[in-house]
């Protein structure tokens, strides 16, 4: 269960979120949808130029080398036609090719003079190999969420826009399984391209 600080300052108040949960499948071994995660740099294609324009990844801000436990990275990324995020998030678990964890603290911009957004949400996958491929299970939890709208406070409109931010989100997951998928066939193709990396 998550907090809400409400606006205006109001006090906090219990928030019975839902835990966002995608599966699928990628024809991608384990090891390559991993390793895409961890390339941090490759999160600007599936969940940036593979979005709607609206809705993605602008800019990251990361070591070049593979993210590990510690690693820390900064984000930009669009909400609607106005509003802007701006992210710091550290990975808490990185165990190849079964679990990659990220920790992300959120600062949601808007229009000029209303109140910014604070959240932080947890952001997990985990990889199991399937036949040829890989399932891919995805979960973000929201922890804590400052300057929440008070109407989001009615479980019922909560649940409308927990829905919308979910399909744009599946849209992005399904882009690293399709990216997956490319990188294993291209390394199939070319077996020597990522020792020449």
């Amino acid at each position: 269960m998550a907090h809400t600080d409400g606006e205006g300052g109001a006090a906090q108040v219990p928030w019975d979120n839902p835990v966002l949960r995608f599966e699928g499948f990628s024809q991608a071994p384990a090891e390559v949808v991993y390793d895409l995660l961890a390339d941090l740099q490759s999160h600007l294609d599936w969940g940036g130029l593979r979005q709607l324009e609206t809705t993605r990844l602008l800019t990251m801000t990361a070591p070049p080398a593979p993210a590990s436990v510690g690693t820390e990275f900064f984000t930009t990324g669009s909400d609607g036609k106005v509003a802007r995020w701006a992210d710091r998030s550290v990975v808490t678990e990185a165990i190849r090719p079964q679990t990659f964890e990220f920790v992300t603290e959120g600062r949601r911009e808007a229009k000029p003079g209303s109140r910014p957004w604070l959240m932080t949400l947890v952001h997990r996958y985990e990889i199991a190999s399937e036949g040829g491929g890989s399932r891919v299970t995805y979960t973000e939890d929201v922890t804590r969420w400052v300057g929440a709208p008070g109407i989001l406070r009615i479980r019922a409109i909560s649940r409308i826009l927990f829905g919308m931010s979910a399909k744009y989100m599946r849209r992005g997951f399904d882009g690293l399984l399709a990216m997956a998928a490319e990188s294993s066939v291209r390394s199939v193709d070319h077996p020597n391209a990522r020792s020449e990396r």
